[in-house]
């Protein structure tokens, strides 16, 4: 653990108060309505399982656009004094006043699956996620493998700006642009709205018909993506990634729609996270950093224990 980040574990454990010690750990994510923080809540639900002294609330708005909605959240949360708060932060800027506030109030906070902005630094005791930016470049690579290094791949990103965003295509993008020739088109904003993605790949594919490659970024604009490519009968005719791993994404890898999503750990996101803020209020100590991991799932291994642990 870093010395800034023991310092601010020693200074919170200072403000924890008696009351604080057990009771409600609040985890808060960024739309309730997808499959994937769906797991995440299934993770948080078995950390809690087993023991008396803490129970688990899951909440967080209609959707990741609604960011005034999740900062009111966080608030409802310090206001009735829970013991500690998993969070998912949908906007980096938007939400570290309020993670701000928890701390001021003796509450520990556990970041996952987006960063927060500098500003925020340490006033959280952990922040748990995939790397993001190497499952993007990992995506890359298999992208470079399948086209080749010419010609034209269209990028479906979900919500500018989001920590995860940043990492997963800023870098997806990036190492396309270090090691091949390829063009990209986009990257395309769906808002993660499944609707929206499915339109906006439509119009891709109808404007670029030599598009060679395609990537949607998280789970609502993956299946977008791959319900327009169905429709449009694109199958098996360019090369096709997703990110994160719901029932429809693993019927896209095994109908040959995508050739692989890459799924991150939710169901860890979830357990990991409430365990350490359970820690925390325990006096004992965390990392930094908590690496949740990421597969790439294939129609070849999309059967092995390694995938099914994260598919959901």
């Amino acid at each position: 653990m870093s010395k800034s980040r023991l310092m601010a574990t020693a200074a919170l454990c200072a403000l924890l108060p008696a009351a604080s010690m057990a009771g409600e750990i609040a985890v808060i994510v960024k739309t309730t309505n997808s499959n994937f923080w769906q797991n995440v809540n299934k993770g948080a639900s078995a950390a809690v399982e087993g023991q008396s002294e803490h129970t688990m609330t899951f909440n967080g708005p209609a959707s990741e656009s609604a960011v005034a909605d999740q900062v009111n959240l966080v608030e409802n949360a310090i206001n009735r004094g829970v013991a500690g708060i998993v969070l998912a932060p949908s906007d980096p800027e938007a939400l570290t006043p309020v993670v701000k506030r928890a701390f001021e109030s003796g509450i520990p906070v556990a970041i996952i699956d987006s960063g927060l902005g500098d500003a925020a630094k340490g006033t959280y005791q952990t922040f748990l996620s995939t790397d993001n930016c190497a499952a993007g470049e990992a995506v890359a690579k298999s992208m470079i493998d399948a086209v080749g290094t010419e010609g034209k791949v269209a990028v479906m990103s979900y919500v500018a700006g989001v920590g995860s965003e940043i990492g997963r295509v800023g870098c997806f993008v990036d190492y396309l642009g270090g090691n091949s020739q390829i063009e990209i088109v986009g990257p395309l904003y769906s808002q993660s709205q499944m609707a929206t993605a499915l339109n906006q790949t439509t119009d891709v594919l109808a404007a670029n018909s030599d598009l060679v490659g395609i990537f949607g970024a998280n789970e609502p604009t993956a299946v977008g993506m791959g319900r327009a490519i169905v429709q449009a009968g694109k199958v098996g005719k360019l090369a096709a990634f997703g990110f994160d791993g719901n029932g429809d994404l693993q019927d896209f890898v095994k109908d040959g729609t995508l050739n692989a999503t890459a799924v991150q750990g939710s169901f860890q996101m979830g357990e990991m996270g409430v365990k350490a803020v359970m820690d925390v209020i325990a006096g004992n100590a965390v990392e930094d950093f908590i690496d949740t991991g990421v597969v790439l799932v294939t129609k070849d291994n999309i059967d092995t224990p390694e995938a099914q642990h994260v598919l959901y």
